[in-house]
């Protein structure tokens, strides 16, 4: 700590960005300062909270890029995150999509639904509340403006066209002019035109009433109603029109909340909450995830936002190039009071669960960590096997990150090298395979490895780590009592038991990490089992894959006339000499 403090104390004062690293040189947080020097030295220097405390414990050295300005520092922080993906800015990790309706660019468009927003030269409306508000929108405009629906125009005439939803372009001539007064129409219709649409069929289902054409003037009626079904579902809340998006925050203990209430054609029609954790100021942190919120097209930019007044708005003026609004008074004022309202509501509300949340993942890692006199085991890798009396052996590993599994580094091995049921011997192959890969690829190592099961699991994994590879990783086995249950946790080369209590949250997450690594083992093993139960003597001749397994069954009918057949007859079902010479030697043996 002593010399990051020092490297800090002669970073330079310009602006631009700063990566802090763990002890594996991965890249655990990404900010971005307009004084480097001040806020790189802030973390090594007087007291934090508990959560700055468990990022700055896992520091073990920074690098820092200038730029010129702070808002290249603010895209180049963006970047950099996008890049690295780093654990502590899970705050700019949206994932979120929202459903948009589409006219494409096309010389007969249609209109689709879609949750990607591209720079392709179509016309975007939304975003929808959900799929369905965005799926009933969608069947009321194609009922009433006949685009085509097909994604490839098809030899003929479909129902659509028959039910009167389609001119049907792949059959008969629809002009330009046809196309964009049905396109025109739809964007009238979705630009807050829909009551005027509405008036134009009531005119019309009164004139096909007075004409005595009541079956005309029955379909005019049901279109009306399915407007006022359709937009009475989506109307919260009335505006002057413009398409906008509002954002607030609330911050508080080192967490903060930001709401962002979308507002479309005058109707507030959805929100988005995001909870995270933040460690610069709040102004900056509220900024940088306003530039990602919209980064990479993640979210359709409207006409304009509304933020609270700060000195970040110029910057988001510049980076966003949209109208950007910091009103003191009036219904814009209200709005953003409302959703600062909100804001402060679900900060307060979900507060505790965070702090609930914490107690079962970090703070039980870090007093597990104490337990085993190791340091915090942020990243932990737990191995199970599975097999019934030695068939279709099999092993798992699982991956819990900061307490909670992370499934993505997930594994699946099936045991090659051991004959019957050995456990320990499957459980040495798996490991050496494991470790060995992450020397190759110098990939990081965990803080913590478990393996599920006792004395002997144990010394097989420490056998494989410390005698063969060298890797004086930590290691501890989870044994089970009688009812398959975890009764205690083994560590070390003499397999003491660590006494944990019972009721604690560290003894609670090993026993989520034994019955998932558990779970997954059986899982694959069961799939491996299944999959041996409907293999073939085919699948063990160089050359045959599925589709020419089925090609042979199909072209000679069972393994019996196969067995019988030449090479002539190989050639007839387009099989090569050597992979059909390869075939009958197999059904021969």
């Amino acid at each position: 700590m002593q010399s990051l403090k020092q490297k800090s104390e002669v970073t330079p004062r310009n602006p631009g960005c700063y990566l802090m690293k763990d002890k594996h040189g991965v890249v655990i947080y990404v900010g971005k300062a307009e004084v480097l020097r001040n806020r790189v030295r802030s973390y090594f220097i007087g007291s934090h909270d508990t959560k700055t405390q468990t990022l700055v414990s896992q520091i073990e050295d920074f690098e820092y890029i200038l730029t010129s300005s702070n808002i290249e520092a603010l895209i180049l922080e963006m970047n950099l995150i996008k890049k690295y993906e780093p654990k502590y800015n899970v705050m700019l990790k949206d994932d979120k999509s929202y459903p948009y309706l589409k006219i494409t660019n096309e010389e007969h468009p249609r209109l689709i639904k879609t949750r990607q927003v591209k720079k392709d030269g179509g016309r975007y409306f939304g975003p929808y509340p959900n799929a369905l508000a965005a799926n009933e929108t969608k069947k009321l405009l194609d009922r009433l403006y006949p685009l085509r629906k097909c994604r490839t125009l098809p030899d003929r005439v479909c129902l659509y066209y028959h039910i009167g939803q389609c001119l049907a372009p792949c059959e008969f001539p629809v002009s330009q002019e046809k196309n964009e007064a049905l396109v025109n129409d739809i964007q009238r219709f979705l630009n807050n035109g829909h009551h005027d649409v509405r008036a134009e069929l009531e005119e019309k289902m009164h004139a096909a009433s007075e004409e005595l054409n009541f079956e005309r003037a029955k379909e005019m009626r049901d279109q009306i109603e399915h407007i006022d079904a359709v937009m009475q579902k989506q109307k919260m809340m009335a505006t002057d029109g413009t398409n906008r998006d509002v954002f607030a925050y609330a911050y508080d203990k080192g967490w903060m909340c930001v709401q962002v209430f979308f507002i479309r054609q005058g109707k507030l029609i959805e929100r988005d909450v995001s909870l995270f954790p933040f460690y610069q100021n709040p102004e900056e942190d509220f900024l940088t995830f306003v530039g990602q919120f919209y980064w990479d097209d993640n979210h359709l930019k409207p006409k304009e936002i509304i933020v609270p007044p700060n000195e970040s708005a110029a910057y988001m003026r510049e980076m966003l190039g949209i109208k950007v609004l910091e009103p003191k008074r009036g219904q814009k004022r209200e709005l953003l009071d409302l959703a600062t309202k909100n804001a402060e509501a679900a900060l307060k509300e979900r507060f505790d669960l965070i702090e609930r949340d914490q107690a079962r993942t970090i703070r039980a890692v870090e007093k597990l960590g104490e337990a085993l006199d190791i340091d915090p085991p942020y990243r932990i890798e737990a191995f199970d096997n599975s097999n019934i009396q030695g068939t279709s052996p099999v092993s798992a590993m699982v991956v819990f990150a900061d307490g909670k599994p992370y499934k993505k580094d997930y594994r699946k091995y099936r045991v090659k090298e051991v004959r019957g049921p050995d456990d320990y011997a499957s459980m040495k192959e798996v490991i050496r395979r494991r470790y060995l890969r992450l020397l190759r690829e110098e990939s990081p190592l965990p803080d913590l490895v478990l393996v599920d099961g006792g004395k002997g699991q144990l010394s097989a994994a420490i056998s494989v780590l410390q005698d063969e590879l060298n890797l004086p990783l930590p290691v501890a086995g989870m044994a089970k009592d009688d009812k398959h249950k975890t009764s205690q946790l083994l560590f070390g080369e003499e397999a003491e038991p660590v006494q944990l209590p019972r009721d604690s949250h560290e003894f609670h997450l090993l026993q989520r990490i034994q019955d998932e690594v558990h779970r997954f083992a059986v899982q694959f093993h069961r799939q491996t089992r299944s999959k041996r139960s409907f293999a073939s003597v085919l699948d063990d001749v160089p050359g045959i894959g599925e589709k020419r397994k089925r090609k042979l069954l199909s072209h000679f009918g069972s393994l019996k006339k196969m067995k019988e057949a030449s090479l002539e007859d190989f050639k007839q079902a387009s099989i090569p000499n050597q992979v059909a010479k390869a075939i009958m030697e197999k059904l021969h043996e």
